[in-house]
């Protein structure tokens, strides 16, 4: 039973906790789990219990859609063979090394491993350990602009093996109950359960995209996004396929550049403002939940397991990542920077924990599954979670967030005059006709020329500025670069049509092969 009053204080001390983690530069979602902890030791507040039904059917489908919706196919396409990589052969890779490791290493640590681990019970807990949250560290990654590619790999990764370890856990649970019989179909169920869960999303994905097309009404598209999400979820598993694929890949339909330019901007702004809400209220609900659920006296209990576990359950990350990015072929290599963060990146979180809360009650050593689960979870969102920030400044994978400049004003204007002209060419008539459109295209067209030669006195300064011969050329390079790169980012979170991406493209390259041409061989080469 949910009480309407808990979630309202629960938002409250989010609120609050996001105003503190801000100030003190620490995870958002480190936190709330530490809030969540206190509240819970104090008894101030009855949060709702985190239960499978909750997880699966409020939290999970929105969280799953907000991080797929924002992942673009183009990005994903890219490192599509990584990803599927570290999700499938990945898990079941990380999935044996536990089972092998961890009874030695627990005995190691003076804990009765042949106890722990009777019937599957090393399975079991390898199988829900397997899925990794990015939760708390990719909001870190975009404050401290790393680079772009390496949060799509993280995020992209735990999309997949979100569906993959849950399918595991339920495949391992079978078998363990069904004995030899049942294992032989794991890999025909597996193949079922991912294809299904595909065909399920790509259709509801395609029918809401046509459904968007049709309508400009933007509360409307809300709501056609919100049975996306949770409509594939829903439907895949009515099917017996799995949710988290089905609502992964309609999300990515849905999120897709063609799907995004059929959204009016007042679409595309309503739906975007939604979505980050609602991820926001969901992660905040969900991690505050993990500290309410966590039981300390009971991790001090048992911390040798604890401790063992997560040992085992870090060592197999860093030697699965490890060893993947030694056998990507040449061009998907990842640097060696970026492969220590794909391994200290990969905390657990939420659906670990739900995963072990659902383990049967006369499952063996059920209990302390639970207890070594919820340690390794608050461990790795902890240590994990408060050092990957640092790990990246040291490792040289972020850049200084530069203040705002007149260029990048002005220059953003010209984009936003570009696109509400664009808007206005594709559904002017509709929304108003004859002279008042006429009207509100010559005032984006004199904001356009304005902003353009603003540009050009500002590149013009630059240009006879002190730094030498050589200073022209390169700034207006950077300028270029950065002003090209800008363009393709708006044109990826859908704020601005292909058509117009691709003329200010080829107006930008133009503009940059005529400086080139113009400039000294000299000048040229630096």
């Amino acid at each position: 039973m949910i009480h309407a009053g808990s979630v309202v204080l629960l938002l409250v001390v989010a609120t609050v906790v996001s105003l503190v983690a801000r100030r003190l530069r620490i995870p958002y979602t480190v936190g709330l789990v530490v809030a969540g902890l206190a509240l819970g030791a104090t008894h101030l507040i009855v949060p709702p219990a985190l239960t499978r039904e909750l997880l699966f059917t409020l939290i999970l489908p929105g969280l799953i859609f907000d991080a797929a919706f924002n992942l673009h196919i183009e990005e994903f396409r890219r490192d599509a063979v990584t990803l599927v990589s570290l999700a499938v052969p990945g898990v079941i890779a990380a999935i044996a090394i536990v089972v092998l490791v961890l009874g030695p290493v627990m005995t190691l640590f003076g804990v009765d491993a042949p106890e722990v681990l009777a019937r599957h019970g090393a399975l079991v807990f390898a199988a829900l350990i397997s899925a990794t949250d990015p939760v708390a560290v990719v909001a870190l990654f975009r404050s401290l602009d790393a680079p772009r590619r390496l949060q799509v790999l993280i995020e992209g990764e735990s999309l997949l093996n979100d569906g993959t370890a849950i399918i595991f856990f339920t495949l391992v649970l079978g078998t363990s109950a069904g004995g030899i019989g049942a294992s032989a179909f794991v890999v025909t169920d597996f193949v079922y359960v991912v294809g299904a869960g595909v065909i399920v999303g790509a259709l509801i994905g395609a029918l809401v995209d046509q459904g968007i097309r049709r309508l400009h009404d933007p509360t409307v598209e809300v709501m056609l996004t919100t049975i996306a999400a949770y409509g594939s979820f829903v439907a895949a598993e009515g099917v017996g396929a799995s949710g988290v694929i089905a609502t992964v890949t309609a999300g990515m339909l849905c999120g897709s550049s063609d799907a995004r330019s059929s959204l009016s901007v007042p679409a595309r702004m309503a739906v975007a403002t939604f979505w980050e809400y609602w991820a926001f209220a969901l992660n905040s609900l969900v991690f505050l939940m993990i500290g309410f659920v966590i039981r300390v006296p009971m991790l001090i209990a048992h911390w040798q397991a604890i401790l063992a576990a997560y040992v085992v359950v870090t060592f197999s990350r860093a030697i699965v990542t490890t060893g993947l990015a030694a056998v990507l072929p040449s061009r998907l290599r990842l640097p060696r920077q970026w492969v220590a963060i794909l391994a200290w990146g990969g905390l657990r979180g939420a659906l670990s924990m739900v995963l072990a809360l659902s383990i049967p009650e006369s499952f063996p050593q059920r209990d302390l599954l639970i207890t070594m689960t919820f340690g390794v979870v608050i461990l790795s969102i902890l240590a994990q979670g408060i050092t990957v920030g640092p790990a990246l400044r040291w490792l040289g994978l972020t850049r200084p967030m530069r203040a705002p400049t007149d260029y990048d004003e002005t220059r953003m204007a010209l984009l936003s005059a570009h696109s509400a002209l664009s808007e206005l060419d594709r559904t002017g008539n509709l929304v108003v006709s004859g002279e008042g459109r006429d009207v509100l295209a010559a005032e984006y067209e004199q904001r356009i020329r304005g902003a353009e030669r603003e540009l050009g006195a500002i590149a013009s300064h630059v240009a006879d500025g002190p730094a030498g011969a050589a200073a022209p050329l390169a700034s207006r390079r950077l300028l270029y670069v950065t002003e090209r790169q800008r363009v393709l980012d708006a044109f990826h979170a859908g704020g601005i049509s292909r058509e117009l991406s691709d003329r200010l493209i080829r107006d930008l390259d133009a503009l940059w092969w005529d400086v080139r041409s113009d400039a000294s061989p000299d000048q040229s080469s630096r």
